[in-house]
């Protein structure tokens, strides 16, 4: 059984949170965080490379010189890929470079990146991460004391102040329980959960309910 720490903002511990093993996925899913990761970077991609063919350059299609008789090796176009100036043979063209990810394999990935971070105690639990005022240096105040200055701060729902705390803090970034992703559980230090946000996760934590078969 896992135990994820509970702090206060002033960085005191406070007790802490059992995890039964059975709901963390340790020994499967690598495979799927790398599919949703290759999908990811996938979808980031522009994809506007484009060049023109021969059939797409400007130019008249009359011989550079004639077909026979000059010593040299025939040619047809000034357009031509060999020529300076011509088309590109086998070019890029704009494209779609995005990759299916199923639901299962997504759900899974998550599941095993944030068990990873449970079992290596990189996720903690805070009692409350609202801020009165939206000053930067409260929330600075509040991470040295819990000594995560590369940090996710991952809240129930969206809030404010917090957000205009964190935005010119490098490495800091704010989220929803509901809708934090495998990245940043994965890039940053640490993941500071707020309490009330705790119950969202626990539930994409556990396993995918089975379907009931009719005899």
């Amino acid at each position: 059984m896992a135990t994820i720490k509970l702090f206060g903002l002033d960085g005191r511990e406070k007790g802490g949170v059992d995890v039964a093993d059975g709901d963390l996925v340790l020994d499967r899913g690598e495979q799927a965080v790398r599919d949703v990761i290759v999908g990811r970077a996938a979808h980031l991609r522009a994809g506007t490379a484009s060049t023109l063919s021969k059939g797409e350059v400007n130019g008249s299609n009359r011989k550079p010189w004639k077909q026979k008789g000059t010593g040299r090796a025939r040619a047809g176009l000034k357009q031509s890929p060999v020529w300076r100036g011509g088309g590109v043979a086998f070019g890029p063209k704009p494209r779609d470079f995005s990759v299916k990810v199923n639901k299962k394999v997504a759900k899974l990935a998550f599941r095993r990146v944030l068990s990873d971070r449970i079992a290596d105690g990189s996720l903690v639990l805070v009692e409350d991460l609202s801020l009165p005022q939206a000053k930067t240096k409260a929330l600075v105040s509040v991470l040295k004391a819990l000594k995560a200055e590369n940090a996710l701060l991952v809240v129930a729902a969206a809030d404010e102040a917090l957000t205009r705390a964190a935005r010119n803090l490098p490495g800091v970034e704010v989220a929803t329980a509901a809708g934090a992703g495998l990245y940043q559980l994965m890039v940053h230090g640490t993941v500071v959960v707020a309490r009330p946000a705790w119950e969202t996760l626990k539930e994409r934590l556990a396993a995918p309910a089975k379907k009931e078969t009719v005899a």
